[in-house]
């Protein structure tokens, strides 16, 4: 189902899976008219009870949203099929919620202990061609621990996740990876970092050249993203990358929303998900 009504939210998620005042989980919200964007508001939350919260939150029929954000929403097969998980989306995610996170990382760590250099972590079919990390890595970036974290209070919430969970047609979460936009966009420059030692100014500078490439409409999604001139200022002078990934998240969640079947590929494996505006091999 594609959902195109002139009310509906767009929403940008950079997600961390122990948000704190430091570095909150970002929300950059906005909405869509034809080729453009614009970013309305942005939104921090320095709890997952407040994430949590913020999902539950009911909405109006028709007056939805629409969110990309940027965590797994699954593993892959290969990996649950070596570790005899369930093979269902709904019960995996269930098993998954269970395990503590020294659980996951022991598990996860015999698993690639086993395997050959090189071919130590399990990739899902979406992973290659966005270039982003297996979902059952726990460092660097902790992707495990952030499905861990954030998809068990979607399913809580009612949430629709299209081609893994029926939910609330009128909340619906996407998985989006803002590392897949940006390289489009400045290649492999690096434009964040946590550490406030390392935000350079070639940092600040690739964060200022994506900004403008997005406003421009410089990406194969066909759009274009509309700041004002205070918003443009704050998603440049942020070192740490945070609201740029929302809102880049937002941009992978528009284009999406326009998108038959959200434009996930009619062959997404039903337990690994797909990261949304990644481009589908040809065969």
């Amino acid at each position: 189902m594609t959902r195109s009504s002139a009310p509906l939210t767009l929403i940008g998620v950079d997600f961390s899976s122990a948000p704190s005042n430091r570095k909150p989980i970002r929300l950059a919200l906005g909405r869509r008219q034809g080729a453009v964007i614009r970013l309305e508001s942005q939104r921090a939350m320095t709890s997952l009870t407040d994430y949590a919260a913020w999902l539950a939150e009911p909405v109006a029929p028709g007056q939805g949203w629409v969110g990309g954000f940027d965590l797994p929403f699954g593993h892959s097969r290969e990996l649950v099929l070596a570790l005899g998980w369930p093979t269902e989306w709904a019960p995996l995610m269930a098993h998954y919620a269970s395990l503590s996170r020294d659980q996951i990382r022991e598990t996860f760590a015999a698993f690639c202990a086993a395997r050959p250099v090189g071919k130590k972590f399990a990739h899902r079919a979406t992973d290659g061609p966005a270039g982003a990390s297996p979902s059952m890595k726990w460092v660097n970036p902790p992707v495990a621990f952030m499905m861990h974290a954030g998809v068990p209070p979607m399913i809580d919430a009612g949430v629709s996740l299209p081609g893994l969970h029926a939910g609330d047609p009128d909340r619906v979460a996407l998985e989006a990876y803002p590392g897949l936009l940006a390289r489009e966009l400045i290649g492999n420059r690096s434009y964040k970092s946590d550490d406030k030692a390392k935000q350079t100014p070639e940092r600040l500078i690739a964060r200022k050249d994506l900004v403008d490439a997005l406003e421009q409409g410089r990406t194969r999604l066909g759009l274009r993203l509309k700041l004002s001139h205070a918003q443009r200022d704050e998603l440049v002078d942020d070192g740490s990358g945070d609201k740029l990934d929302a809102v880049l998240c937002l941009m992978q969640a528009g284009w999406a929303s326009e998108q038959p079947g959200y434009g996930m590929p009619a062959q997404t494996d039903p337990l690994e998900g797909w990261i949304v505006s990644t481009p589908t091999p040809t065969s």
